[in-house]
């Protein structure tokens, strides 16, 4: 299909779905507004002209070979992309609490940041990053195989790639996930090919045969001066651009590094990089990667004109006054709207911000808020401004859901701002801006979208745009841009965020689930944010059978948009309650709202927001506090102190100054977060104080530690080694090595039911070896291994206790799980209870 000088007619549908695609990419609100400078408006010519494609395929957020996406669109001039099969929900947080779909929501963000730098393009499947997975087959079975497949079939015929580029094997992945990615792209490079596979596909796009499919081989399997794997070619990625003044491995790590969540910081290699692409399928490669792929103009039928008219655009280009060339590329413009081919609307897209670039425009649409409600009227403002002397006509400036288009046909004269301000009114029924991944519940192992044209896509089409229309006598250009709200920090000055269609009121729990002990009151807060003004209504709280709740309801008004109220409701349950799920929901005029407002924010990445429901649970069971005060070293960000907070604990986060200098002895239990060690540096810099404190009486828990730059070493008082060890089946079998221990019987006796219900995993970077002072007392494993019992260690110290436990408690404690409340409990009451007795030397 993608032989040499093969020419295609394309049905309308399935060149309209391009041009939808290609609007969209253009239009992510994840990147901000630029002008191209000089040398890149060169390299951007010279791009014009190459008809190539590759597509990356792996498994998470941080898999894809950044150097490689850099070397194919910075140096090879190629369109690139990544599909990544997940979104990354299911892996740790270093800079945040967030966890599951948030999760997801930071990594789709850091991946588009990722591509702005490294000029790739960003795709997703539908399926879950569960978490690590040990076996490619447990990993097809959650996933579901013919719906993953269909997904990355749909990818490759609406991308098109001419090479496809595995990052692993289904042999070689170390990773389930890792395993099935290159398992499902292998397949999906034939089925996209054959039109009785998803046929249901058709209607909007066409079956595709990319010229082959290769992996891209590990280097670490490499050794200096490597043997190249059979049947393989090699490609530098660590060429020089003198253009850019960087290699494309200097580009690689500033791409790299913006998988902060992960703690992906890479450095800028420079330097000779070789990397080699082993054949799995399709016509073998034999000098280059791209061998036999037609990349010039004549594999577009009619597309020798656009040729010719770029290639005089390259030979009339004047780096000082790159306004110049724009005749020219306006009739390539032209040329190209004539054209009926895919690549056609790629290059197109590509021209446009080429010309802007050339004339120095600048192009805002600004919403006077960064929010609105559905049938709010919003003012708007945009802001076109010239700065070349090309004589540009601002003809028509449109906004989506204007009444009609403003009609300028002002001349833009040189470097003077041309402001239009206009009113939108939102339709009265318009969804809030949630990513579409999440509007739907998700089924086990994917989400649930209903419009399937959005499969693929890395986040949301632009609630709102803008249209301006350009011309002049060499032509016309249309461009549109998102609405966005624009703001100026005082310490990071210019800052854009999407803008956001919201609920009338917004109904947020502070904290999701609420602890009941015993068969006393307690209150149940809920936060109302209004979205617009004059809102006015009441909120309930839906509760399981056996649960009391006063009042009712609670009327609320707010008069101005963006007003808080906390709200408070006495829950109550009875005798014979269990533990069950409710909602909070809020009545606006009889319209029922049961979705909060939550926004992600990081300097990374855009600000993000996202609906979820008000929803949480009533847990009723037995747990025995022991002790009072704790104090809390908080690591990368959990939400444990909060958990230990409903069963009624004081805990007191630890400043770095009072990790130097605080008091310890009122603490009957310190306990160190998630990835503590790794986050703190204070804390490894004053060990020796933590250890005195154990010494005196004190009980130290310190939770998972990764591997990182030796800071997973010296953390107890007696040597251990952490590794990777862990168990991903989140209801493997647990045995109680010392079930007389009292860290398992005291205040709670615990059994196999405490290890019922538990989510994604068991835990994660187990202790392997330990010293004989420490107990070993939790056994378990992965069907098919090994037991592992470093998940749990205990031991004294002098006259206290010290805990290391791998146990993913912080994924737990947050969902409601009783028996790890019941666990963790135990382990911070040893104080009280267990002083020595009862542990092993």
């Amino acid at each position: 299909m993608n032989q040499e000088n093969t020419h295609i007619v394309y049905p309308r549908r399935v060149a309209s779905l391009f041009c939808l695609m290609v609007s969209f990419i253009s239009l992510l609100t994840s990147q901000e507004p630029r002008v191209l400078n000089s040398a890149e408006i060169k390299l951007a010519l010279k791009r014009l002209t190459v008809l190539g494609s590759s597509l990356f395929v792996a498994a998470h957020p941080d898999d894809e070979n950044t150097a490689f996406l850099a070397t194919m669109t910075q140096g090879r001039l190629y369109r690139a992309a990544y599909l990544a099969m997940t979104r990354g929900e299911g892996g740790q947080n270093l800079i945040g609490p967030e966890q599951g779909d948030l999760m997801g929501v930071i990594r789709t963000q850091e991946l588009l940041a990722a591509r702005n730098i490294d000029g790739a393009e960003q795709y997703f499947t539908r399926a879950i990053d569960f978490g690590f997975s040990k076996t490619m087959e447990e990993t097809v079975k959650f996933w579901g195989k013919e719906k993953t497949l269909s997904d990355v079939v749909w990818v490759i015929r609406s991308f098109r790639p001419d090479v496809i580029v595995n990052r692993f094997t289904p042999q070689q992945g170390g990773h389930g996930n890792h395993s099935a990615s290159a398992a499902f792209a292998t397949e999906a490079f034939e089925a996209a090919a054959d039109p009785n596979r998803f046929p249901e596909q058709l209607r909007y796009v066409q079956p595709w045969k990319a010229k082959r499919i290769v992996w891209n081989v590990f280097r670490f399997q490499q050794s200096d001066n490597p043997t190249p794997p059979p049947n393989s070619v090699s490609l530098d990625l660590g060429g020089y651009n003198t253009l850019l003044g960087k290699s494309y491995t200097e580009i690689s790590g500033e791409s790299r590094s913006m998988h902060k969540s992960q703690g992906f910081g890479a450095g800028q290699n420079r330097g000779e990089f070789i990397n080699y692409f082993q054949h799995v399928a399709g016509e073998p490669a034999q000098n280059d990667l791209f061998d036999g792929v037609n990349t010039e103009w004549s594999r577009v039928e009619g597309g020798k004109e656009v040729d010719d008219l770029l290639a005089e655009a390259q030979r009339s280009f004047h780096p000082e006054d790159p306004s110049k060339v724009i005749p020219v590329l306006l009739k390539a413009y032209d040329a190209m709207n004539r054209l009926s081919d895919p690549w056609a609307d790629i290059k197109k897209s590509e021209l446009e911000s080429v010309i802007k670039s050339c004339a120095g425009i600048w192009i805002d649409a600004i919403s006077a808020e960064n929010s609105a409600v559905s049938g709010a009227e919003l003012k708007l403002t945009t802001v076109v401004i010239n700065r070349s002397h090309y004589p540009f006509v601002l003809e028509r400036v449109s906004a989506q859901y204007g009444e009609r288009d403003t009609v300028l046909n002002a001349r833009l004269a040189y470097n003077v701002p041309n402001r239009s301000t206009f009113s939108v009114k939102l339709p009265a029924v318009l969804s809030y801006s949630q990513p579409y991944w999440l509007v739907q519940e998700g089924e086990a192992g994917s989400y649930v979208v209903t419009d399937e044209k959005l499969v693929g896509y890395p986040e949301n089409v632009p609630s709102l745009s803008a249209k301006i229309v350009l011309s002049s006598s060499d032509g016309k250009l249309s461009v549109s841009m998102p609405v966005r709200f624009r703001s100026v920090d005082p310490v990071e000055g210019e800052l854009y965020r999407p803008f956001v269609v919201v609920p009338p009121v917004a109904v947020n729990l502070p904290e999701a689930v609420h602890v009941f002990p015993e068969l006393r009151e307690k209150k149940v807060e809920v936060n109302l944010r209004s979205g617009t003004t004059n809102v006015r209504g009441s909120v309930r709280l839906k509760v399981p059978n056996g649960w009391l709740v006063k009042p009712e309801t609670i009327p609320f008004e707010f008069k101005g948009k963006n007003e808080e109220q906390y709200v408070s409701f006495t829950v109550k349950p009875s005798n014979g309650a269990v533990s069950g799920g409710f909602l909070a929901e809020a009545d606006v005029a009889g319209k029922k709202v049961t979705q909060g407002t939550r926004t992600i924010q990081y300097k990374h990445i855009p600000p993000q927001t996202v609906f979820p429901v008000a929803e949480g649970k009533l847990l009723r069971f037995d747990v025995k506090r022991r002790g009072q005060n704790i104090g809390y070293i908080m690591g990368a960000g959990d939400e444990i102190p909060v958990a230990l907070r409903q069963v009624g604990y004081s805990v007191s986060l630890l400043s770095d100054e009072e990790i130097a200098e605080g008091d310890f002895s009122k603490y009957d239990a310190i306990v160190a977060g998630v990835r503590a060690y790794n986050t703190r540096p204070k804390l490894r810099t004053h060990q020796k104080r933590l250890m005195e404190y154990v010494e005196k009486g004190g009980t130290y828990v310190v939770q998972y530690v990764t591997l990182q730059r030796g800071e997973s070493e010296n953390i107890g008082p007696y040597p251990l080694t952490i590794s990777r060890d862990r168990v991903t089946v989140e209801d493997s079998e647990v045995t109680l090595l010392n079930p007389k221990s009292p860290f398992l019987s005291l205040p709670h006796k615990v059994n196999d039911d405490d290890f019922k219900g538990w989510i994604q995993e068991r835990g994660l970077y187990f202790a392997s070896k330990w010293d004989a002072k420490y107990d070993s007392l939790l056994s378990m494993n992965d069907p098919g291994e090994s037991p592992k019992r470093g998940s749990l260690l205990v031991s004294t110290y002098g006259k206290g206790i010290y805990v290391y436990t791998g146990l993913a408690f912080f994924r737990q404690l947050p969902a409601g799980v009783p028996g790890a409340y019941r666990l963790f409990v135990n382990l911070v009451s040893a104080r009280n209870i267990a002083r020595r007795d009862g542990v092993s030397k």
